[in-house]
């Protein structure tokens, strides 16, 4: 297996770079529900691009509901949307049914070499805890290609996905888990015992970027999946 594999994809868009630095931004509250953006012809020169890459940027937050755009008074900040950005692929729910928001304890940040049946070799690995309504219910191992460059630890928010399109311009556009069990690794600290484990690679540009392992308690958390289809449309009576 070689130390380092191709860059995963070409430069993205550089609106597309815009954007996931905006919504990380939100994710991590520094722009806050309701906050009124500053003019689009000082925001421009202040992140580094020209206002018709801005404004293509804040058409795309738009339109995902993450900004309300008022003839004439501004951009607005809206974080009805944003649950669906950060959390949209954490498939964990408490099994006690008690709601509540996921979250991530940050434990380390290392280089490394991925596990056994990766794509690649050379790694950043990141390990955290998982928690769902203040409750740890999970345990997160999780190897990012070094070619992709290495996050900053101190900015990493509860969604690595938008952390990754922020800081590195990699955008993650599918992944694939499967369900297994396992043994709850002794970092974690959650206990010793059979565990249930998501195995998840992701992809962007079409390479795969990233595997991960999720430990979870199942006596705390379950792997939930929901899916829907839209119904045929009827015929004619």
């Amino acid at each position: 297996m070689p130390d380092e594999a191709p860059p995963p994809s070409a430069d993205p868009p550089l609106w597309q770079v815009v954007a996931a630095q905006i919504t990380a931004e939100m994710a991590a509250g520094r722009l806050a529900d309701g906050a009124r953006l500053s003019p689009e012809r000082e925001m421009a020169p202040a992140m580094g691009v020209a206002v018709g890459t801005l404004r293509r940027a804040l058409a795309d937050l738009e339109g995902r509901g993450l900004l309300e755009r008022r003839q004439g008074s501004g951009n607005y900040v809206r974080h009805a949307g944003l649950g669906r950005e950060v959390y949209g692929l954490f498939r964990l729910e408490r099994a006690d049914g008690v709601p509540g928001m996921p979250g991530a304890d940050l434990l380390d940040v290392a280089e490394g070499r991925a596990p056994e049946g990766a794509p690649f070799g050379s790694a950043t690995r990141i390990r955290r805890l998982r928690r769902i309504g203040g409750l740890h219910v999970a345990a997160e191992e999780i190897w990012l290609d070094a070619a992709c460059g290495r996050p900053r630890a101190e900015e990493l928010g509860d969604s690595l996905y938008l952390s990754y399109g922020a800081q590195l311009s990699v955008f993650v556009t599918r992944v694939e888990d499967r369900v297994t069990l396992g043994d709850m690794p002794g970092w974690a600290g959650l206990g010793a015992g059979r565990c249930g484990r998501v195995l998840r690679r992701s992809w962007a540009g079409g390479a795969v970027v990233e595997v991960s392992v999720t430990s979870f308690d199942p006596s705390l958390a379950h792997y939930v999946n929901r899916a829907a289809r839209t119904a045929p449309p009827k015929g004619p009576a």
